[in-house]
């Protein structure tokens, strides 16, 4: 019945990357289970597109320090970020804070203006749920305070290069209490 996908998916590259990969998943109009799995990080953050549809995107996101520092917005989707490990600072145009951790999570109307950042101590792991997905979405997705277009991978939003770690975060190694149905 489901397309199944259990092996760690490798991060997108850039946002061009990154829309075409979830393009690809979202062609896919069966079930699909996937795995939430990614490679820690010694330095930097990752992306990894996990499933979607036309008109929902599910992305893990991976950071060992910092976040998006630049304050911007996405005007045509809504989105939510669940925390899975970790913890991390939202913060609104006014710099208003909220501290999020661990299976905690925010939901961003579109258009809310925003940035966030990992707090130092672990790494924060992280879903990412969209809607729509690209295909639905104005051609410019992501804009600054200014409202001008402003790419996730611009230098403004201070890219990380990113360099793995030995281990990988699962969400099934977080269970508590698995009764290995």
């Amino acid at each position: 019945m489901a397309t199944v996908t259990r092996e760690i998916l490798p991060p997108a590259i850039g946002s061009d990357e990154l829309k075409k990969r979830q393009s690809e998943l979202a062609a896919n109009t069966k079930p699909t289970v996937f795995n939430v799995a990614g490679q820690m990080l010694a330095r930097g953050r990752t992306d990894t597109p996990l499933a979607a549809t036309e008109d929902m995107s599910i992305r893990l996101k991976i950071y060992s320090e910092g976040g998006e520092n630049e304050l911007h917005a996405h005007p045509g989707e809504d989105h939510s970020f669940i925390v899975l490990q970790g913890s991390m600072r939202f913060y609104g145009p006014e710099n208003e804070e909220t501290k999020l951790g661990p299976n905690q999570g925010i939901i961003l109307p579109k258009g809310n203006m925003y940035w966030f950042t990992a707090i130092p101590g672990e790494p924060l792991v992280m879903l990412r749920i969209g809607s729509p997905n690209y295909q639905k979405l104005l051609e410019i997705d992501r804009v600054n305070a200014d409202g001008n277009p402003m790419r996730g991978d611009s230098k403004k939003n201070r890219p990380c290069p990113s360099n793995s770690s030995t281990g990988n975060f699962s969400a099934n190694d977080k269970r508590q209490g698995d009764d290995k149905r």
